[in-house]
Parts: C-alpha cells; structure tokens; sequence
C-alpha cells in the first residue's frame, strides 16, 4: 500500500481557529466553487466533503439547493467550528469527525465528493482514494483540488500576494507553503500512480492555480 512519510494530523486547538479566521477571507472562492460544484446536481444529490475544516464550502453549496451535504474531518476543533459556522447560516449540514482512510459510511453513499486543499496531508492516500471510490454510488465523482509539489516559488508568492494578508501573515504563509505543504503535496506523476493504484475506472488531471484539479468518476 503506498503511504507518505508525514503522518497526517488534524489542525486542533488555537491553529485551527486562525486558519478558520484566516480562510475566511477567501469566501468569494468558495461561492465560486460551490456554483461550479451544483452544476448538474440533483435536488436531493448527496455530497461528502472531506475535510471540509471550517465548513465553508459545504455552507456555501447549501445555499444553493436542497441537497444532503455531510462534512467528515479529523479535527474536533474544526468539526466544533464548522457545526457552529452552519447554525450561524442557517443551513442544516452534518459535520462529523473521522478519517479519510476509514471513513464511517456504507458503500455507495454519495453522488460528489469534493477534497479541497487537503489531501496533501493525507498519509495513506491511496486508501483514501479506496474510501472515496467505495462511498461513491455507481456514475458519481470525487473532485480533488490541491497543491501541487513542483510549484514555482514566484506563483506562491504572487498568488499570496493577491490574498492581502498583511505584511506578517502574507510572510507566514509563504514560509508554510515552500517548508511545509509544497513537501507534502504530490507531483502531477505521483498523482497519477496513486489514482491507478486505487480502482477508479476514469480521470482527468487539469492545472488549477498552484497545482492540479483531479476529477474521478466511478463507472
């Protein structure tokens, strides 16, 4: 089974609360995905995110349609702030705590999984590809968009740039992307053997601001 050397944990406690503060900022981002994301959904269709984090994502496609929409993350701390975020929104999501390797559903679950800017982070990635191929119900699609390893340092730090941070947090944040995520984030090959190795029939790897957008269909 391939695994990575970093062994993912889930952002807990006061790092968790400044990523939620932090990301906020790029709501406008999460609208605009959560438009692409509806596109052809179904009323009713049922959408996994994984790792969903503050909950952004999945309160935004709320708004859109009457869909069931389920957020399972490692974190308690971020599972306690998106369950709030969503009361604040007045929209009725279920948020719960797990890992992507072992997720808690039945096969044949879901219609979409969306995985936004996390699975970089996962250790044992293709067995997280498995669980998202078996929770998905025959014709349904997983969406990943992540980072990717070969990124050039100047996209980071223009695409940091256009997030106006501040002089200390824009500095912060590019420290982590060149030390931390760009290590942990897959090169366009290693992405492709890891989706090989997992069982999904059919996928598309395409660019994506920093790194790639993987689509998988369960045929």
């Amino acid at each position: 089974m391939s695994s990575k050397g970093y062994k993912g944990m889930g952002m807990e406690g006061a790092v968790a609360r400044w990523y939620a503060k932090t990301t906020y900022k790029d709501i406008t981002e999460f609208r605009a995905l959560a438009k692409r994301m509806a596109e052809g959904l179904a009323p009713g269709a049922r959408v996994l995110e994984v790792a969903p984090g503050p909950g952004y994502f999945a309160i935004e496609l709320a708004k859109l349609g009457n869909f069931s929409i389920t957020g399972l993350d490692i974190s308690e701390t971020f599972v306690e702030i998106a369950r709030k975020n969503a009361a604040e929104a007045g929209v009725t999501l279920d948020f719960r705590q797990g890992n992507a390797s072992k997720m808690p559903f039945a096969d044949g679950s879901f219609d979409l999984i969306l995985c936004r800017a996390a699975f970089k982070n996962f250790s044992e990635p293709v067995e997280a590809l498995r669980e998202m191929r078996r929770v998905l119900r025959p014709g349904g699609r997983a969406v990943i968009i992540d980072l990717r390893r070969d990124t050039p340092k100047e996209e980071i730090d223009a695409y940091v740039d256009k997030m106006d941070r501040g002089r200390l947090n824009s500095a912060f944040i590019k420290f982590t992307f060149r030390v931390m995520l760009c290590k942990r984030a897959c090169t366009r090959e290693s992405m492709g053997r890891f989706v090989a190795e997992s069982g999904f029939e059919k996928f598309e790897i395409a660019e994506a601001p920093l790194g790639f957008e993987v689509t998988l269909w369960k045929t």
